[in-house]
This record gives structure tokens, C-alpha cells and sequence, in this order.
């Protein structure tokens, strides 16, 4: 087996509705640009609040992906 070496980002996915599907958000909009990606992780969960109401889901999503060097 080839080795491999694979970055690691973070980005914050938003819902009105709920965390999993903010963190899809943030899988699916990672997929767009990027390539091979590999692991999804929910570093943390939060909500933004406006009045004192829930107005939104955020969660932090660390991605990997296979880097692609110069000899790939």
C-alpha cells in the first residue's frame, strides 16, 4: 500500500433546522473544491441566538483529504 498524506481544515456549516444538517452543510460545500475527501469530524456544536431565541445550528467540522503533492 502507497502512503499517503492528508490535510486537515476546519469549517463552521449553518442550519435553521439542526446540527446534523449544518454539518452536512459544511461536508457537502468542502466537497465542492476539494478532492478525496476522507473524515468528517464535529469538533464542536453551537447556536446563535437573536431575542433569546435559537436562530440558527453552527458546527465546526474538521475535514481531511488526501494532499495531493506535486508527484500525485
Amino acid at each position: 500500500m502507497a502512503e499517503s498524506v492528508y490535510k486537515i481544515i476546519e469549517l463552521v456549516g449553518t442550519s435553521e433546522n439542526s446540527w446534523e444538517e449544518a454539518a452536512k452543510n459544511a461536508v457537502e460545500a468542502a466537497s465542492k473544491s476539494l478532492q478525496e475527501l476522507r473524515i468528517a469530524e464535529v469538533a464542536a456544536l453551537d447556536m446563535k441566538l437573536e431575542n433569546g431565541k435559537v436562530v440558527a445550528y453552527r458546527a465546526r467540522v474538521k475535514v481531511s483529504f488526501k494532499y495531493l503533492g506535486k508527484e500525485d
